[in-house]
């Protein structure tokens, strides 16, 4: 199995069934907020924990891809950390890249799941990040969601891949690095292989924020050095990008049960493609059989498919073919 290495922040999740609740949309639909009655019980239909965050949810789908992940964190020395590095350790995840702080409060969140959406409550707090001293041998790295502090790690990254000019990057920035670091996630965009961001992040990237289009983003990051870019944009598809052209394929029709995760695994599958060695429409293919999989469960890791479950899953849907654009 081919090693990579996953680089992100970890998080505890506790999933949250909710059926009392209301959402109210401005006049054309959009700013929605879910609204629950003040200072109520409201009722839960079903919670559970799991691991989470970009990294441990792109950790488990290139698993189940037949890759092996080794992940570079930094997590407390408290009871959460523990149950995050023994789920990881269950599922074969190498943990030898994770530090424990002593002095720090593991990230969670709480998921609050409320007809097919997710509202997430997340802790999030500056993190003295460690660099490993030594790093196992791969082709690819895969550099996701970190909170404050991660100016170090990314430093150490860049330094990493001048000196390592045969490892290749896929970047996915977090909610965080886009809104507080959004020049250290540029920086890092001359030396991204393969950049993965849905289109509202695009936007953001590229100073485009009132450009839909998506074929056009992914033509602007590549003017700011990206490689080939993918831009997700929910029940409306998915598109990628290189010097080779430009593709779209549409979204499965799949009943939605939960989007927690789907994102993380549309990355998953779609990178996992890449480093197998399939075309850009083939890993777009895979991207969106592992993310529409993923919207029919609560809880990520039991949607995510292995190799013999993405070619029922592709075959079931054979008359969505990716297109050129």
């Amino acid at each position: 199995m081919k090693e990579i290495i996953v680089i992100g922040d970890l998080v505890l999740d506790t999933h949250v069934k909710i059926d009392d609740a209301s959402v109210e949309c401005n006049l054309d639909g959009h700013n929605c907020k879910l609204c629950l009655d003040y200072a109520a019980k409201v009722p839960v239909t079903d919670s559970f924990q799991t691991i989470g965050g970009n990294a441990a949810n792109v950790a488990l789908g290139l698993n189940k891809l037949d890759l092996s992940p080794f992940i570079v964190s930094t997590i407390g020395a408290d009871s959460n950390g523990k149950i995050i590095q023994s789920e990881l350790k269950k599922n074969k995840i190498k943990t030898a890249g994770i530090f424990l702080d002593k002095k720090l409060q593991t990230r969670y969140s709480v998921v609050l799941n409320f007809k097919g959406e997710r509202t997430i409550l997340s802790y999030h707090k500056k993190i003295n990040y460690n660099w490993p001293k030594k790093l196992p041998k791969t082709d690819w790295i895969y550099y996701t969601s970190l909170s404050d502090g991660l100016a170090p790690v990314q430093k150490n990254l860049i330094k990493f891949l001048k000196q390592n000019k045969e490892v290749k990057l896929a970047f996915n920035p977090g909610s965080f690095q886009l809104k507080s670091s959004l020049d250290l996630c540029k920086e890092l965009l001359p030396h991204t292989d393969l950049l993965m961001v849905n289109l509202e992040e695009a936007q953001v990237l590229t100073n485009l924020k009132t450009t839909i289009d998506p074929k056009t983003l992914i033509n602007e990051l590549i003017k700011l050095g990206v490689k080939e870019a993918t831009v997700t944009d929910g029940a409306r598809g998915a598109y990628g990008g290189n010097a080779q052209g430009y593709w779209k394929t549409e979204a499965f029709d799949v009943p939605i049960v939960s989007k927690t995760g789907a994102g993380d695994s549309f990355s998953a599958a779609f990178l996992a493609a890449k480093i197998h060695g399939y075309d850009l429409p083939t890993c777009l293919t895979w991207g969106t059989a592992n993310s529409c999989s993923v919207l029919g469960h609560f809880g990520v890791e039991k949607g995510q498919l292995n190799k013999i479950g993405m070619k029922k899953m592709i075959e079931k849907f054979k008359n969505v073919v990716p297109r050129k654009m």
